[in-house]
Order: C-alpha cells, then sequence, then structure tokens
C-alpha cells in the first residue's frame, strides 16, 4: 500500500487541505490519506491551540465524504508532545511490512526538516512529497532538496499545486468577525464551529 500522511494542528481544517491531499492522492496513485491532528505540537504556544478533541472531530467531518480519507487520533491520543518520529513508528506497527508512507509537506517546510526530532531516522521512515505553489522557484529550496537526497537518502519528490490561499488563521480572523466561512470549511465544520462555539 501507499498511504499519505497530512499532518498538522487543523485548527480548523479547510477546504485548501482538503484539495491538496486530493491533488496529492491523484498525482501520486496513493491508496490513502491520514489525516493526523497533532496533539501538543512542540512549536506552538498551546494557549493559542484549540483542544485536541475538537480539531479532531472537525478533521472527522472533514474527511468522512471522501473514502480515500481517514481521520486517526495517535497523536491526540498519545501523552506529552507529539513528534512526527514517534508517529510514523506508531504507523509501521499498524500496518502492513511493506507499505510506503509519503508525508505531505509546504515546500517551505523542507528548510526545516533537519530541525524535526530524530530527522535522519524520519528520513528512513517516510517518503516526501513537497507541495510548491504555481511559479515557486527557490534556489534554497532546490539546494537543500539535493543536499538532503545525498547526505540522508532522503526522498522528498516535490509536485506543483494550483494556487489555493485559505489558511486556518484567515478562517479563525473571520468566524471573530462575524463574517461568513461557507465555501473555506466543509459545511460540516462549519455546523460544528457553530455548536461548539469555537473562535469567538
Amino acid at each position: 500500500m501507499k498511504i499519505g500522511i497530512c499532518g498538522g494542528t487543523f485548527d480548523p481544517i479547510h477546504l485548501g487541505h482538503l484539495a491538496v491531499a486530493e491533488l496529492v492522492r491523484s498525482e501520486f496513485d496513493l491508496d490513502k490519506i491520514l489525516f493526523v491532528p497533532s496533539g501538543m505540537p512542540p512549536h506552538k504556544n498551546l494557549k493559542n491551540v484549540t483542544a485536541p478533541i475538537h480539531r479532531l472531530n472537525m478533521v472527522k467531518c472533514a474527511v468522512s465524504s471522501n473514502p480515500y480519507f481517514e481521520a486517526i487520533s495517535i497523536e491526540v491520543d498519545r501523552s506529552g508532545y507529539t513528534y512526527t518520529v514517534d508517529t510514523l513508528k506508531e504507523l509501521q506497527g499498524l500496518y502492513p511490512r511493506g507499505t510506503e508512507f509519503y508525508y505531505i509537506i509546504g515546500a517551505d517546510v523542507v528548510m526545516d526538516l533537519l530541525s524535526w526530532r530524530n530527522a535522519p531516522e524520519v528520513f528512513k521512515l517516510t517518503n516526501f512529497i513537497a507541495v510548491m505553489r504555481p511559479g515557486f522557484s527557490n534556489e534554497a529550496f532546490k539546494e537543500r532538496l539535493i543536499f538532503l537526497r545525498s547526505k540522508y537518502e532522503a526522498n522528498i519528490r516535490s509536485f506543483e499545486i494550483p494556487l489555493l490561499e485559505i489558511s486556518s488563521t484567515f478562517v479563525r480572523e473571520r468566524i471573530k468577525e462575524k463574517k461568513s466561512i461557507k465555501y473555506l470549511v466543509d459545511k460540516d465544520v462549519e455546523e460544528y464551529i457553530i455548536k461548539n462555539h469555537l473562535y469567538l
């Protein structure tokens, strides 16, 4: 099996996340995309992050209509800070031997991969798909790809996606300003946000 992984805070998950995942799934012929909302992300101020159970529930709402998408709670269920290396080890135990994993990241994240906990081990556990916006051409990015491939044998593929200017921050701001978020998030996610009085 070839399984894609979308990790993130998803605070909240929006249609940009879903569109990118589906584009990648189709392009790379992946059997499934796992959405993994973070529990306690080490790089975030937790005071500003919505409770993990709400973020997980919103992801479940968002992916329910796509048979290739699945929300999993392994990071939300884990105590303490959540690191990708631990998630990948856990996933390897859940899926048959020989399953290939493809971690989907933004092209900008490639520059920071070596700051991830146990980065050399991460490169052995998963492939990466770096999504780029139209016209993205960054010499530093290209040089980093060459470096990571040669020094760590990292399997990182790049893939250009359409420009999708939606962010979770933008969605949260619109909610605070009592403005519509229709067509920015899945309908069920919008209803969940309203029902649970999130981001007000």
